[in-house]
């Protein structure tokens, strides 16, 4: 039980919290690659509260600012995107994608003026189909990209969904970490006795309580979700926390499954999900559960529906179906037992029960129980994190020390009955990849 203070610092991301603070010293995504067009429309962000506008210059490149022009504070939204820079519609000032002043052709003699008075322009790489920013004290010396495998590479090589998500990213993250849902939520309007046992997926639909397996790892927590499989074997269902809110996790077998879920804070009330599943052609990742006459179990992930796009600071990304419509329940279809929810899709269902729970969460009514020691354990870690940054200065190793989270990744396994969890993942990432996960945190 985290108490009302903690669920306060865990869920206010704007700046000067402990959690905003923290957040803004890790490079963070905050829109598609494809949503910024050379000399095209600017685009109006919301991170961690801020209001941001970004855009693509005339040569490719990108510029993530602080919305108000820096004279007389205008929206640089409504700025002209051209010959290399974004030009104030107010007055002229215009500013290239590092935030430098460019022209100030209002003022007769710009020699009595500061020159150069900068926008406020955060650091901006692109990596796989996505831009990132770093909003952090680190401007001329920022660390290096995450080391996910999932946003490195061609953005051909991936699937990328965004979605708005109207709650807190707290709550959201941890739906993502929190396994034994899966049973219900997701499957339990499956007949399990029906299913196509060779796949090792199976499991989760047929053992609806796992053993919760967690540990603290050099990149943040992990468990394992531990099930009897086979006669004499075992399996575990794998995901990883990776700071500040990345979650890769399961959906498959864990030789192809490469996924990432980044649950960027929009503020305090509302989240972007950035989703990247990338299958290598190497093989694995997700089959999809079968029935024994070999019909594939549909609905399981079906892609949300979203509502046009605005040029709103939260109009980007917007499922149709939201808790102004009750997500689309289908009652009959809930009673009738062929769904466990009534709504259709992972992700929907995901969202219903996110969003059902407030905008932000009254953590202090919870009854935590040992199925949720993920949760707990992720929430407990990200808190300390933040407050040794706050006390001390000092930060997880894995911002500067990125490639201790390359081996972190989602998935499915069977190993045999008795093999130690960790053990059993460190032995299907050397096959993997060669070389042995380093998974014990540093003390």
């Amino acid at each position: 039980m985290i108490t009302a203070e903690e669920n306060q610092q865990l869920s206010q991301v704007g700046k000067g919290t402990l959690m905003g603070n923290f957040f803004r010293q890790f490079w963070l995504p905050v829109c598609l690659s494809s949503e910024l067009k050379a000399d095209g429309d600017p685009v109006r962000l919301m991170i961690l509260g801020e209001k941001l506008v970004a855009f693509r210059d005339s040569n490719g490149a990108v510029g993530v600012f602080d919305h108000r022009c820096p004279h007389r504070c205008a929206s640089l939204f409504f700025g002209r995107n051209e010959l290399g820079g974004i030009r104030c519609a107010y007055h002229g000032w215009k500013f290239d994608v590092t935030g430098k002043c460019l022209d100030q052709p209002n003022l007769e003699d710009k020699s009595k003026y500061p020159a150069g008075t900068p926008a406020i322009a955060y650091r901006v790489k692109e990596s796989g189909g996505l831009v990132f920013a770093y909003m952090g004290e680190r401007q001329d010396n920022p660390p290096e990209l995450p080391a996910l495998e999932a946003i490195h590479g061609e953005p051909d090589d991936r699937n990328i969904a965004l979605t708005h998500r109207d709650c807190n990213y707290m709550q959201a993250l941890e739906g993502d970490i929190d396994t034994s849902h899966l049973g219900f939520l997701h499957v339990g309007g499956i007949d399990g006795e029906k299913l196509d046992m060779s796949d090792p997926e199976v499991f989760t639909v047929t053992e609806k309580a796992p053993k919760i397996n967690v540990s603290v790892t050099p990149f943040g927590t992990m468990y394992s979700a531990q099930r009897n499989a086979y006669e004499g074997t075992e399996h575990h269902r794998f995901a990883s926390y990776i700071f500040p809110f990345w979650v890769t996790y399961p959906s498959g077998d864990i030789e192809g499954n490469v996924t990432a879920n980044a649950w960027v804070p929009i503020d305090d009330t509302a989240t972007m999900i950035f989703n990247i599943d990338l299958r290598r052609a190497s093989g694995g990742g997700k089959k999809g559960l079968k029935y024994k006459d070999g019909t594939p179990v549909g609905g399981l992930a079906r892609p949300l529906e979203y509502l046009p796009n605005t040029t709103d600071w939260k109009g980007r990304w917007r499922p149709v179906k939201d808790r102004s419509n009750d997500y689309g329940i289908d009652r009959e279809w809930q009673r009738n037992g062929d769904s466990y929810t009534g709504v259709v899709g992972v992700p929907l269902q995901d969202q219903m029960i996110q969003e059902s729970m407030g905008y932000v969460v009254d953590r202090e009514m919870e009854h935590l129980a040992a199925s949720d020691r993920m949760v707990i354990l992720t929430r407990r870690v990200m808190l300390d994190a933040a407050k040794e940054f706050a006390e001390t200065g000092k930060l997880p190793d894995v911002l500067d020390q990125p490639e201790l989270a390359r081996d972190a990744r989602g998935g499915d396994i069977v190993v045999p009955y008795g093999t130690d969890w960790l053990e059993g993942y460190e032995e299907k990432m050397a096959e993997i990849k060669g070389h042995k996960p380093k998974l014990t945190a540093a003390e």
